[in-house]
C-alpha cells in the first residue's frame, strides 16, 4: 500500500496537472451515455415541435377555408351586380347579358383586388368577359399580365422553404394541390365545372403556381328572374395564405432553433454537473481500489457539493476510509496473531530442545506438563482467532430478527445456578419478565452475555453474586452485568476490549483464555448497532466494590 507520503504527492500532482484542452473535454463529454441520455430526454418536447411545424397541414386548411369563403363572397357581388347592371331586356321573358356592359363592369369590380381576375361565361360556357382583357380605341384587345410575384424573402428564408418542402415532399401530408400547367393562364377550365356552378354547388378549386404561388378559384351562377343567365368564375392569388404560412412556419423554426440552443446548452450543462462529476467518483473509485491514494482520494470539490453527487462523494470518500481502517485492523490482527502464536510456539520449542539434553524424570514429566499447556493454549487461541476472523462475514450475511433479552437473561441465570460448584458465585436476574426486544442474532447475543457472565465468574469471589440487570433507557435496551470481584484498573477500561489482552485473577491456570473474548463481545454488539463499557462500581465511600460491564442495543 502506498503510504501517506506517496499519496500526498499524488493528490498534489492532479491538483497541479494542466486541465485537459477543451476539445479533450468536450470529446469525452460527447463520449459520456449519461449525456446523451439528457439529450434524448431533452429533445422529446423538440421533437414534438418538429411535428408541429411538419404538420401544418391542418393549419394551411383553414386559412384556405377561409379564404375560400371570403372570395365567395366577392363572386357573389360580382354575380349580384352583373345581374342587376348588365343585362339586356329586350325580351323580358328571356334575359340575357349584355357584354358591352358586363365588360367594363366586371373590371372595375375586380380593381379594388389586383390579385384577382374574373371571368363571366355564358351557361352554355362561352366567354364574354375577362377582367384582364381591355378593349382600346379601334377595338384593340389588351391582355394584361398576371401579377407579379412576391419579392425575394432573402437567401436563409428561402433556404428554410425550401428546406421544408424537401422534408415535406418525403413525410405524407393529408393535403396537396395540383400545379398549374398553364403558366399564362390561371384560370381552372369551365366545361367540367358548368353543371354544378349552374346550380351553385361547384367546389372550389386550389392549385399551385410552378413558382409555388396558391391560387384558389370559385364558381357562381347569375342568376335573373330565377334563372341563370351567366357563371361567374373569380380566381384569386391566396398570397395572404402564403405569407401567413410562412410567418407561422419561421416563428416555429425560430422557437426551434431557440429550444434547440437551451436544450444543448442544459445538456452540456448538466454533463458538466452530472456526468463529469461522475467520470471522477468513478476514478477514484479505481484508485482506492489499485491503492493509489490511500487518503483524501475522492476530490474536495466533490465533496463540497450539496446535492446528490456531493452525497455520493461524501459516502464513497467514508467507505473509502473505512475500507482502509478495516485494512489496518486486518494487518495488525494479523501481527498480533503472529505474536500470540509465536509465543506459545516458542516455549513449546524450547521444552522439547530441553528434554532432549536432561535425564531426569521429574524435570522432563514438568516439561512436557508445559508442553500440554502451551498446546491447549494454541488450541483456545486458534478457535478464538477462527471465530473472530468470520465473525463480521457472519454478521453481514445473517438475517436480523426480533429477540427478546428478558427470558434470554433468565434462562441463561437458571443454567448457571444448575451448573455451579460449592464456591461458585450466585447469579441473579433483576429485569421483567418479557418485553427487552432488540434487532440481532439470538445465537451471537447469547454468545455475548455467556462471555460476560464467564469474565464475571473468573473474578467473583468464592461465593458471591453476579447480578444480571435488564431496562429500557429511551430507544435502547440496557444490559448490566456486575460482579463482586477486584475491578479493573482505571487506566485499562478501554484496553480490556483490544484483542489478546488479558487481565486475568490470580491463581487462575494458564492458557485458559485467549484475550478474544471481551474483542468478540463488542464486535458483536457494535455489527448490532450498539455499545458495550467498562466501569467500576463504588461504593458510598468511594471504594471498588466490582465491575460492571453494560451492553447497549437500539430497541425493536
Amino acid at each position: 500500500m502506498p503510504d501517506g507520503t506517496a499519496a500526498a504527492a499524488e493528490m498534489r500532482a492532479e491538483v497541479s496537472a494542466p486541465a485537459p484542452p477543451l476539445r479533450r473535454r468536450a470529446y469525452r463529454l460527447l463520449r459520456s451515455p449519461l449525456l446523451r441520455r439528457i439529450l434524448l430526454v431533452n429533445a422529446l418536447p423538440l421533437a414534438l415541435l418538429v411535428a408541429a411545424l411538419l404538420y401544418l397541414d391542418t393549419y394551411q386548411d383553414g386559412l384556405v377555408e377561409s379564404e375560400i369563403a371570403a372570395l365567395r363572397v366577392q363572386a357573389q357581388v360580382f354575380a349580384a351586380a352583373i345581374g342587376e347592371s348588365a343585362v339586356s331586356l329586350e325580351r323580358p321573358e328571356s334575359p340575357r347579358i349584355a357584354p358591352d356592359l358586363a365588360r367594363p363592369l366586371l373590371r372595375r369590380l375586380v380593381e379594388p383586388t389586383p390579385l384577382t381576375q374574373a371571368r363571366l361565361y355564358a351557361p352554355d360556357g362561352t366567354l364574354i368577359a375577362d377582367s384582364r382583357v381591355i378593349l382600346g380605341p379601334g377595338g384593340v384587345v389588351t391582355t394584361e399580365p398576371l401579377p407579379e410575384p412576391p419579392p425575394p424573402r432573402g437567401p436563409f428564408a428561402s433556404a428554410i422553404g425550401a428546406l421544408y418542402e424537401r422534408v415535406m415532399r418525403v413525410l405524407p401530408r393529408a393535403t396537396t394541390y395540383p400545379t398549374i400547367e398553364d403558366e399564362g393562364d390561371w384560370s381552372p377550365e369551365i366545361a367540367p365545372l358548368l353543371p354544378a356552378a349552374a346550380e351553385a354547388r361547384a367546389a372550389p378549386v386550389v392549385r399551385r403556381t410552378a413558382d409555388d404561388r396558391l391560387v384558389v378559384s370559385v364558381t357562381q351562377p347569375v342568376i335573373r328572374a330565377r334563372e341563370t343567365i351567366g357563371i361567374v368564375l373569380v380566381t384569386r392569388e391566396a398570397r395572404a395564405v402564403d405569407e401567413a404560412l410562412f410567418h407561422v412556419r419561421m416563428t416555429i423554426l425560430a422557437t426551434f432553433g431557440l429550444a434547440l440552443a437551451l436544450t444543448v446548452a442544459l445538456s452540456f450543462y448538466l454533463a458538466t454537473t452530472i456526468a463529469r462529476p461522475l467520470v471522477r467518483l468513478a476514478r477514484a473509485a479505481e484508485r482506492i481500489r489499485e491503492g493509489r491514494g490511500r487518503r483524501s482520494s475522492v476530490p474536495p470539490a466533490l465533496k463540497a457539493r450539496r446535492d446528490e453527487i456531493g452525497g455520493l462523494a461524501m459516502a464513497l470518500d467514508e467507505s473509502a476510509r473505512a475500507l482502509w481502517a478495516r485494512m489496518d485492523a486486518i494487518e495488525r490482527f494479523a501481527a498480533d496473531v503472529a505474536h500470540e502464536i509465536k509465543n506459545p510456539l516458542t516455549s513449546i520449542r524450547s521444552a522439547i530442545e530441553t528434554i532432549r539434553r536432561i535425564d531426569d524424570p521429574a524435570r522432563r514429566e514438568r516439561l512436557l506438563s508445559v508442553i500440554a499447556d502451551d498446546v491447549r493454549r494454541l488450541d483456545r487461541l486458534i478457535s478464538d482467532i477462527s471465530e473472530a476472523s468470520r465473525l463480521d462475514a457472519e454478521l453481514s450475511r445473517t438475517g436480523l430478527e426480533r429477540v427478546d433479552l428478558a427470558p434470554m437473561l433468565a434462562t441463561l441465570a437458571d443454567i448457571h445456578e444448575t451448573t455451579r460448584g460449592p464456591e461458585d458465585p450466585h447469579v441473579v436476574v433483576d429485569a421483567p419478565a418479557e418485553g427487552l426486544i432488540v434487532n440481532g442474532v439470538e445465537g451471537r447475543l447469547v454468545q455475548v452475555l455467556r462471555n460476560l457472565i464467564a469474565n464475571a465468574v473468573s473474578f467473583s469471589p468464592p461465593g458471591g453474586t453476579i447480578r444480571l440487570t435488564g431496562r429500557h433507557d429511551g430507544g435502547w435496551v440496557e444490559i448490566a452485568v456486575e460482579d463482586e470481584g477486584p475491578g479493573i484498573p482505571e487506566a485499562k477500561l478501554e484496553r480490556i476490549f483490544e484483542r489478546f489482552y488479558s487481565e486475568r485473577p490470580k491463581g487462575e491456570r494458564f492458557g485458559t483464555h485467549s484475550g478474544l473474548g471481551l474483542s468478540i463481545s463488542r464486535q458483536i454488539v457494535e455489527a448490532l448497532r450498539g455499545t458495550i463499557a467498562a466501569e467500576n462500581r463504588r461504593d458510598a465511600a468511594g471504594r471498588v466494590v466490582g465491575a460492571r460491564f453494560v451492553v447497549r442495543l437500539p430497541a425493536a
